[in-house]
């Protein structure tokens, strides 16, 4: 039976998604094919003319949640600047939902093993989120350094504060990340970025 192309498209994507969820939610390599097909309504054998591989799989499942980061990041800006990013990145909702969260919380020491497809797809997909931030910087000496450190601030935060989930130290890593993050956003003027 032939299917028109909207729907190999449909599925495609509903695979894509599935997969992103997955992956941030369980890691890369707890997550089998078979567990993300049933996931998206779909036999094992379905996977093979959407992709040639997990690999593939992996790359395109990483661009989808980094795009969807870069709406929300520029969301954010657009509502009230890098302080409501940092507010949102660094909430107890997004601590506790790493299935659709920020990927590089959820994947940094995974992406490190992919290869070098997957790690390359990854560093445009970064430094094309740190060029967005770092235009809420105009009066930094170095925006696009400075939102690097703002990313790893935020990240390295969370990782922490969801390694210890469930505790009152939790809580207080996400506070102080959020502190750390706010004066990294200074300018050397010492007022706010705009």
């Amino acid at each position: 039976m032939r299917y028109e192309k909207g729907r190999k498209d449909a599925s495609r994507d509903r695979i894509v998604e599935v997969a992103a969820q997955r992956f941030r939610g369980d890691g890369i390599a707890a997550s089998g094919l078979a567990t993300i097909m049933g996931d998206a309504g779909l036999t094992n054998g379905a996977f093979y003319p959407h992709f040639q591989s997990k690999a593939e799989l992996v790359r395109e499942s990483l661009v989808a949640a980094m795009e969807t980061q870069s709406q929300q990041l520029q969301e954010a800006l657009a509502a009230g600047g890098p302080e409501m990013g940092i507010a949102a990145y660094l909430s107890a909702e997004h601590r506790d939902n790493p299935g659709t969260g920020c990927a590089s919380a959820a994947l940094l020491p995974e992406l490190a093993r992919q290869p070098p497809e997957t790690r390359e797809v990854y560093t445009d997909r970064l430094l094309i989120l740190a060029r967005q931030l770092s235009a809420a910087f105009p009066r930094a000496k170095d925006p696009e350094g400075d939102a690097l450190g703002v990313f790893a601030t935020l990240i390295g935060t969370l990782q922490l504060a969801r390694a210890v989930a469930g505790t009152e130290l939790s809580d207080r890593i996400l506070a102080a990340g959020a502190d750390a993050a706010r004066r990294l956003i200074q300018t050397p003027e010492g007022e706010k970025a705009s």
